[in-house]
């Protein structure tokens, strides 16, 4: 008989985890759709108790389960409770793990709720808007927490997804990823920014006959705007600013951030500044995204 050892097995590897949480009717269901379709392991309403057991069975699946993605929501809010626990057990295993908040303001979560004629889980016998604020409260430490914030109030699902896909498509994880979006002030400030810019210190193209009807992308009007007094030295210096924070947020583990780039209506200035801008970070290093959130509202 033979006294020979069996070969030892595979080391396991922890999986990468991602937790997709935020508001009902936010985009929780297409946010995992869209990482099924990238290649992860999606489990829906998780209990947060079982996420820790879910990450050892990945673990032990012999690299066939790399990457999960659990989505946590209020429909199992008898659980809720453990999810800090939760965490807690992640971290002290070292888990790789990181955390998307889907956001939306009160009117779109109200009209997505009506037009689908469903109750919120968390109103009761109340109103839908009763059950969205009792959401937020619980729901606003994981938010303050979370790696990444997307506002999808005035996104759709084609939208949503190219922002997840740009966040997770990649092979390789990078050390920091940004989002410049521009946007108008009349319409309000992002809520899912971690840094806003305010442009309009700079003359506005609006007010000029032959540059209005056109963009921040179009060559004349950001000549315009960079030929005004302080724009040029506003880019340079707010650039060397976002040098100083990046490095910050790769020293305490922030992989994402989103700056918000804004101007009246979020068509010419906030749009010509967001693109120079997002090409200093990409000289930078910083795997940078672009979004003009208000461009052509008007």
């Amino acid at each position: 008989m033979s006294t020979a050892k069996p070969a030892e097995a595979e080391e396991a590897k922890t999986p990468e985890l991602v937790i997709i949480s935020g508001m009902s009717g936010a985009g929780r269901s297409t946010a995992a759709k869209c990482l099924e379709d990238l290649g992860w392991f999606v489990v829906d309403n998780l209990p947060p108790a079982l996420i820790p057991t879910m990450v050892d069975l990945g673990a032990r699946s012999q690299g066939n389960v790399a990457r999960i993605a659990a989505v946590v929501d209020v429909r199992g809010r008898r659980f809720f409770d453990n999810l800090k626990q939760s965490l807690t057990d992640l971290d002290a295993k070292e888990v790789t793990r990181r955390t998307v908040f889907l956001e939306a303001s009160d009117e779109a979560l109200v009209r997505r709720f009506e037009s689908v004629r469903r109750p919120h889980p968390l109103q009761g016998d109340g109103r839908i808007v009763d059950g969205i604020e009792a959401e937020r409260d619980l729901l606003r430490e994981l938010r303050g927490d979370a790696d990444l914030v997307i506002d999808t109030s005035s996104l759709n699902v084609h939208e949503l997804r190219a922002k997840l896909d740009a966040q997770f498509a990649g092979d390789e994880e990078p050390e920091l990823r940004a989002t410049v979006m521009s946007f108008g002030y009349k319409y309000g400030l992002p809520v899912d920014a971690d840094l806003v810019v305010d442009c309009r210190f700079l003359p506005n193209p609006h007010w000029v006959p032959e540059l209005r009807p056109f963009t921040g992308l179009n060559e004349e009007v950001a000549g315009y705007v960079f030929n005004q007094p302080g724009a040029k030295e506003f880019l340079d210096r707010y650039a060397e600013l976002l040098q100083l924070i990046a490095a910050g947020y790769r020293r305490e583990g922030k992989r994402y951030v989103t700056v918000a780039v804004g101007c009246t209506g979020g068509k010419h200035r906030s749009v010509a500044m967001s693109e120079r801008l997002a090409r200093r970070l990409s000289d930078e290093g910083v795997e940078t995204v672009v979004v003009h959130r208000d461009m052509g509202r008007e």
